[in-house]
């Protein structure tokens, strides 16, 4: 029997998300760069001592979820650059993110507030990944993408730097909500390629900005959660292969998150797999109350 359908306002409870990812190197690449990090930030209060009476309704509990978070990083480098890129972009926003927890442990925390602090995250994940470069003594590239989902219900917020990408599936529609940040997307918000021209070009994976390049530029965006909504999260070993449309279909007929991303995995390889390919789907799932 079909759970029926939640109040919109009630957040989903740990045991109600259904997430999954999945990585690898594909069928060209020898090594995968690309990594991923999918967490749950929670708040703890503990009552050490009380005289108060049948307050177990009232009291808060005594561990509960503030934030949801998942991130995919695409490093880009030679050697072992590019994964070193992304694993510290990754450990480093997961850290900054966690520490600042007061910000946003709750849904009445401003919108500028959690925009601050996931671009100064992106920029301490910048600084982190420099720093390792300069450690290192790398004389080529040493970055690498991030993209960050953060639920903090009834809201959730992006963060994208580089050209990974989060697809939204609800009702029935796929949009890609991050934009690209390469040099082709550029020529077509300026009017010089079309959409099309510009999937087609060597520009379509030059990065204009990235997590420790020369340049950085991250974008938060802020949509509104809904239970029917199904998030996706990739790197462009799947998007270079696998088209919207595909993604919608999978999406739209999934029964699990497993799943989904099983199915757009095989998609990735037997369109080619030239590049390392990584997938996280999450979705909310109502289910009768423990």
């Amino acid at each position: 029997m079909t759970p029926v359908a939640p109040p919109p306002t009630r957040k989903p409870r740990d045991d109600e998300m259904d997430v999954h990812a999945v990585s690898h190197p594909g069928l060209v690449r020898t090594e995968n760069q690309d990594r991923y990090l999918v967490a749950t930030i929670h708040r703890r209060t503990q009552i050490v001592a009380t005289n108060l009476e049948d307050t177990a309704d009232r009291l808060p509990p005594e561990e509960q979820r503030v934030a949801y978070l998942a991130m995919v990083a695409d490093g880009v480098g030679g050697g072992a650059g590019g994964a070193e890129a992304s694993e510290t972009a990754l450990e480093t926003a997961l850290r900054y993110v966690d520490e600042s927890a007061t910000v946003y442990a709750g849904s009445r925390a401003g919108e500028s507030a959690i925009t601050e602090l996931l671009q100064a995250a992106a920029l301490r994940a910048h600084e982190a990944v420099r720093a390792r470069r300069e450690e290192q003594g790398v004389r080529g590239t040493m970055a690498t993408t991030l993209t960050l989902f953060i639920g903090v219900w009834p809201t959730y917020y992006l963060l994208q730097v580089g050209d990974s990408r989060y697809y939204l599936w609800s009702r029935g529609t796929l949009t890609q909500v991050t934009r690209d940040q390469t040099i082709a997307q550029e020529l077509v918000d300026g009017g010089v390629l079309s959409r099309d021209a510009a999937a087609r070009t060597a520009l379509a994976h030059v990065l204009s900005s990235a997590i420790g390049a020369d340049s950085t530029v991250p974008v938060v965006t802020r949509l509104a959660a809904d239970w029917g909504n199904v998030h996706l999260l990739c790197s462009d070993g799947l998007t270079k292969h696998v088209s919207d449309a595909r993604i919608a279909e999978v999406l739209g007929t999934m029964t699990s998150a497993r799943q989904a991303c099983e199915q757009l995995l095989q998609d990735a390889l037997d369109g080619g797999g030239s590049d390392n390919v990584t997938i996280l789907v999450g979705r909310t799932v109502p289910r009768d109350p423990a």
